[in-house]
């Protein structure tokens, strides 16, 4: 930018000056971080914590109660979210200085969960799923819809939705109980689905699942990884919130336990718990239940997730999962409100530790980690439902020397 010779300017291109400069500087420090074309125009935040090399950046939007993200391949990133009913587009989310936020719509029942499938987005909102065809040309508010189902259970309760597409080209839609505690006669609480995207027919793929709000399948595996929120009032350390898996090839829907038994303390050797009120149903002695891949610390609330499939992170994170904790609400003192991260040992067990922090000061709960997004160009994308805020990591091999 060229240097003014006058000392008096207005007000309004003192503004600008400073913008311009500011975008510039941003420009920059993308190139540095290997963003290429990802435009940074809000700088990291200083509370969170991130292992060397990585940043962590919040996006210069706002969408409120944030939850699910699907990225389109024109780089709108579509946005989801729970009570407030609203689904928000955000046209070059990544690359403009200023994104425009698109409510699509305001008045849906909880519609957290979303997919894209061949340019068409899917909505899940309790017991319906609804797709947009050719969402790119329909990015305006209330765009006209079909109607895949409207035939879910409409239980509020743990009714809110995470879905995504498998290789199968079919949907998959996680249904929680409809309670803390219970068994219900309807068979598809607490399971996961496999649905026909045309048709809205289903299958039970999974059952015992109290409540999943997050799933993956292993780049190389194919096997389906769920997290699992386990009840609450039995103490701050029991349940464990867990992951599971269930097998690629599966012929039988795999039993996790709920409600008759839960996983122990995680701070324990593994192990499960009978419930204190299902444990000796009759019906428990019909299943072979499967213990959880991972325990994880009571009421750290594990939900979305994303197997790290890029080349940006360093070799480790490769096929690494990376989970989003939301953190607890009723627990004494508050645990989660971070990304974290599965890898290997050399033995081949799961190591399970903070990737991100900061979210929670004290007992100060300021941001609660989501949803976790792969780019195509190799970065994560962190929904924030608490901040409204949808956040980037990227990795600097520069930044990683220093």
């Amino acid at each position: 930018m060229k240097k003014m010779k006058k000392q008096h300017v207005t007000a309004a291109a003192q503004k600008q000056d400073s913008r311009s400069s500011r975008l510039n500087i941003a420009t920059k420090l993308a190139f540095i971080l290997g963003l290429g074309g990802i435009l940074l125009s809000a700088q990291a935040d200083p509370r969170l914590t991130t292992p060397p090399g990585f940043t962590i950046t919040k996006l210069p939007f706002s969408v409120p109660k944030a939850r699910q993200l699907a990225l389109t391949e024109n780089g709108t990133l579509i946005v989801g979210s729970r009570k407030s009913g609203n689904v928000y587009a955000v046209p070059n989310a990544l690359t403009a200085a200023n994104p425009k936020v698109i409510t699509l719509f305001n008045d849906l029942n909880e519609p957290s969960g979303l997919a894209l499938a061949n340019g068409d987005l899917y909505i899940a909102a309790v017991s319906k799923v609804l797709r947009v065809n050719d969402i790119e040309n329909h990015l305006k508010a209330n765009p006209k819809f079909d109607l895949v189902t409207d035939t879910l259970p409409k239980k509020a309760h743990h009714g809110w939705k995470y879905i995504k597409f498998g290789d199968d080209g079919m949907l998959y839609v996680p249904v929680g109980a409809p309670c803390n505690i219970c068994l219900s006669k309807d068979k598809r609480f607490a399971t996961m689905l496999r649905m026909d995207p045309t048709t809205g027919a289903i299958e039970i793929i999974a059952k015992g699942l109290r409540n999943v709000v997050g799933f993956a399948w292993h780049p190389e595996s194919k096997d389906l990884w769920v997290s699992n929120n386990g009840r609450d009032i039995l103490g701050d350390d029991i349940p464990a919130d867990e992951l599971n898996v269930i097998p690629a090839k599966n012929t039988n829907a795999p039993h996790f336990g709920y409600p008759f038994v839960h996983s122990n303390n995680a701070s324990d050797s593994p192990g499960i718990i009978k419930d204190p009120e299902f444990g000796d149903h009759e019906d428990a002695a019909k299943y072979d239940f499967q213990p959880a891949a991972v325990r994880i610390q009571a009421h750290s609330a594990p939900i979305g997730m994303t197997f790290y499939t890029g080349t940006h992170f360093p070799a480790p994170y490769k096929n690494a999962l990376f989970v989003a904790e939301r953190g607890s609400w009723n627990r004494s003192s508050k645990v989660g409100y971070q990304l974290t991260v599965m890898t290997l040992d050399a033995s081949g067990d799961p190591v399970y530790e903070p990737f991100i922090y900061g979210w929670l000061e004290d007992e100060t709960a300021w941001g609660r980690p989501n949803d976790v997004l792969q780019t195509k160009e190799g970065h994560l994308l962190i929904s924030d439902d608490e901040a409204g805020a949808v956040y980037l990591v990227s990795y600097s091999h520069a930044l990683a020397a220093n």
